[in-house]
């Protein structure tokens, strides 16, 4: 993950929240495909009648966060700066609420998340009760003018249950003028009494072109390297509507690892093991994480999608061939239970730190063998 800039600490820490060489939910001025989201946050801003906890829900990278920072922005601009029609929540990039919120430096604005510890070098495991403890002292607290106090937790699925039951209390007796803002992947994971107690927002999936605008965009104002003619079709499809996976697909080379593991399953049941050593060891080094990280959610993802075009006959004109030739009608199960065992597996190496390269080993051979029976 990049380093940001953190106003609050002498020394700029890592975020939990930040993809590297993107740039970050609260910098992202524009948003694309919610406008109905939008709509329905400046509407209760404006009216007055604003409900107190918001959940924000929808699969991981599609613009949660990018609303949020953006109704922050809005809720804790002057009144004069924000749209008159309350159909958006847009606010000028030189505002003075727009510059606070984006530095973290605003006193209305509580970011709840993750936290990197400075000692072990890592992010914790999960929000604590520490980080969500900072909300007495926050709430008890008025600004000068008297303006909103906005909380963002994200992601609220992330909170461990002393954590969720701390935040509870807040949301059950918040004091006037505050606004929860819950973003959330699988908010299935959540306490009912805190789903209860919210309005909920689902945003649904970016269509391809939505998709394409935002990520030339986010790439554009990092200066990076725009995908080709070419590379723009894969990415969506891997993508499956989320911006952020697609930006991060793009940043860690996503493109060349699908066309790997796109090379192993089309050569089935012949296998180059030279090839899968040399993977192998490229992807055993504890700096690799990332990489080794992608190598299975896209392997897990080319063999979910094989499996669903041989039952559903869904899928690219390759993908329905291939899953007939690899899967045909007697190696469904077989196939199944490899995903299930590749999902487990891997689950456990980086929980329990099991050498990587004996796992990628066992997954090649364990798709040979599911080819061959």
């Amino acid at each position: 993950m990049a380093r940001a800039r953190a106003t609050t600490d002498s020394e700029a820490l890592p975020e939990i929240d930040r993809l590297e060489g993107v740039p970050h939910p609260r910098e992202t001025q524009t948003l694309f495909g919610h406008e109905m989201a939008e709509r329905t946050l400046a509407e209760a801003l404006g009216s007055g009648r604003m409900h107190h906890g918001w959940l924000l829900t929808g699969r991981d990278g599609i613009g949660k966060a990018t609303l949020a920072y953006r109704f922050a922005r809005a809720a804790l601009a002057h009144p004069d700066e924000r749209d008159p029609k309350c159909q958006s929540l847009a606010i000028s990039d030189n505002t003075i609420a727009s510059h606070q919120v984006r530095s973290l430096s605003h006193p209305g604005l509580l970011i709840i998340r993750r936290s990197f510890d400075v000692k072990t070098k890592r992010f914790t495991t999960s929000i604590s009760t520490e980080a969500v403890r900072r909300l007495r002292s926050f709430l008890a607290h008025r600004t000068a003018d008297d303006t909103w106090r906005i909380v963002i937790v994200d992601k609220a699925d992330e909170l461990n249950l002393n954590a969720a039951n701390a935040l509870l209390k807040s949301l059950e007796e918040p004091p006037p003028g505050t606004v929860f803002l819950l973003v959330s992947a699988t908010p299935g994971r959540l306490l009912p009494t805190i789903r209860s107690r919210c309005r909920t927002l689902i945003l649904q999936p970016l269509s391809n072109d939505a998709l394409r605008v935002a990520a030339t965009q986010a790439l554009l104002a990092d200066g990076q390297e725009q995908p080709g003619v070419a590379d723009w079709p894969i990415l969506e499809r891997l993508a499956d509507g989320s911006v952020g996976r697609l930006l991060g697909l793009w940043a860690a080379g996503g493109l060349e690892q699908n066309r790997r593991i796109s090379k192993l399953t089309e050569g089935l049941p012949k296998i180059d093991w030279r090839s899968i050593h040399a993977l192998a060891d490229d992807l055993q080094p504890a700096a690799a994480q990332q990489h080794f990280d992608l190598f299975f959610e896209l392997f897990l993802g080319h063999l979910a999608r094989l499996i669903r075009a041989q039952v559903t006959d869904e899928g690219t004109p390759a993908e329905r061939e291939l899953a007939g030739r690899l899967i045909g009608e007697g190696r469904l199960a077989s196939f199944a239970a490899l995903w299930e065992r590749v999902a487990r597996e891997k689950a456990e190496t980086v929980a329990l730190n099991l050498d990587r390269k004996t796992l990628i080993l066992d997954t090649v051979s364990g798709l040979v063998e599911a080819a061959q029976r």
